[in-house]
């Protein structure tokens, strides 16, 4: 009975290869399209800049409120249902979101969109893949960063022809089809089988944390406030860079172009983590990939000639792609894989709650500066104190 159900399952290449193609289209649809769909929905439906961002802080706080239950879920062998249910719940969203007609409708939308991301984007998938190939894990992740990185590339041309084509509401009905008939079969087959196929090492139990051993852990609370600024900023960044180009006066097309750097550069950066970095130290290796987020926004506040803005991009984007890889290695080995979903869960909806409030604060700041340049000086010192706490954290065992 035993072999048979290992023959069943796909292999690990099979998993792997499924779960980046899902990820590259979650993370293009759930997390990047957002920013593309302010400006068309405000001039149809009159709602302001600061309702829109409300939807998507929203959307955001349910990830990090669900991250934990998530965690648990596949701490207990369910892996393949969370990832599953995530992509029909993503593909009901955006058709749902396509059909809104009120403020209370785009916030039930989000709500939905939120639980989704919780169980679709890369921390589910790292634990997944943790658990099923123990020996295997950290390549796993690069393989699935090394893909999503593409997300953002992806996203703003692919929402930009679909509305010059379709227009906004059919474009993300379209953009819910794919995530039901691609995403989500995709999740069902790759994660067929038993939970867990390759052995830890003995001991690895007896040793590993559990979630209130890492409570007491000081490197638990400095990385945690390390990543949630790092998310702060991130999501700040993504939920207004469209309004931000359009602040600068530059032209979409300008900006197309510029964002479509941002998925390359990420994955040049893990690449060169693939070829160069491995020997590093992790905490050095973090803290550089770290510096480059306020750097980045530094030559965003200043930057408005295209090639300063391809400087910003190529900057943003090789710290971004290798800041996903130091996070995912740094929770097994800070505290072991047992318990990796409860303590990664933990972690990520402490971070994933800043994550949440940041597009609607900033949207609140903008009013009280002299404009979006000032903004991103702001986010810069934040990530100045993000590589701060990240430095000062334990440094990782080896």
């Amino acid at each position: 009975m035993m072999p048979a159900m290992a023959t069943a399952s796909p292999s690990y290449r099979a998993t792997v290869s499924a779960l980046a193609i899902g990820q590259v289209l979650s993370w293009a649809a759930l997390y990047y399209a957002f920013s593309s769909f302010v400006l068309p929905m405000q001039r149809d439906l009159g709602w302001d800049k600061a309702t829109l961002m409300g939807a998507f802080t929203l959307g955001l706080a349910v990830w990090g409120a669900s991250t934990y239950a998530v965690g648990a879920a596949i701490d207990a062998g369910r892996g393949r249902a969370v990832m599953s249910w995530g992509a029909l719940a993503a593909g009901a969203g955006f058709i749902a979101w396509s059909q809104v007609s009120s403020v209370a409708m785009l916030y039930a939308v989000w709500a939905l969109l939120g639980a989704s991301m919780a169980a679709t984007l890369y921390e589910p998938a790292f634990a997944v893949l943790t658990k099923r190939y123990p020996q295997r894990y950290q390549h796993g992740i690069t393989m699935l960063t090394l893909v999503g990185g593409f997300a953002s590339t992806l996203s703003f041309p692919a929402i930009a022809w679909f509305q010059a084509l379709l227009g906004w509401r059919h474009a993300l009905a379209l953009v819910g089809a794919i995530l039901l008939l691609v995403v989500l079969p995709l999740h069902v087959w790759a994660l067929r089988g038993p939970a867990i196929v390759a052995a830890a090492h003995p001991g690895d139990e007896r040793d590993d944390a559990t979630l209130r051993e890492a409570l007491w852990a000081p490197a638990f609370w400095l990385l945690t406030l390390c990543f949630m600024l790092h998310a702060f900023v991130s999501a700040s960044l993504w939920a207004h860079v469209m309004p931000m180009f359009d602040a600068k006066g530059v032209a979409q097309a300008d900006a197309l172009t510029v964002l479509m750097v941002v998925g390359p550069a990420q994955v040049a950066g893990r690449l060169l983590y693939v070829w160069l970095g491995r020997g590093w130290s992790l905490r050095v290796l973090g803290a550089l990939v770290l510096a480059g987020l306020p750097a980045a926004m530094t030559v965003f506040a200043f930057g408005r000639s295209l090639p300063a803005l391809l400087v910003f991009a190529l900057v943003f984007g090789l710290s971004n792609g290798l800041v996903t890889i130091v996070r995912g290695g740094l929770v097994p080995r800070f505290f072991g894989r047992t318990h990796l979903g409860r303590i990664g869960g933990a972690m990520s909806g402490i971070g994933l709650l800043a994550r949440a409030a940041a597009p609607l604060l900033t949207a609140w700041l903008l009013p009280a500066v002299a404009g979006y340049r000032e903004v991103a000086l702001v986010l810069a010192g934040l990530g100045l104190v993000s590589v701060l706490a990240y430095w000062r954290a334990r440094p990782l065992k080896t």
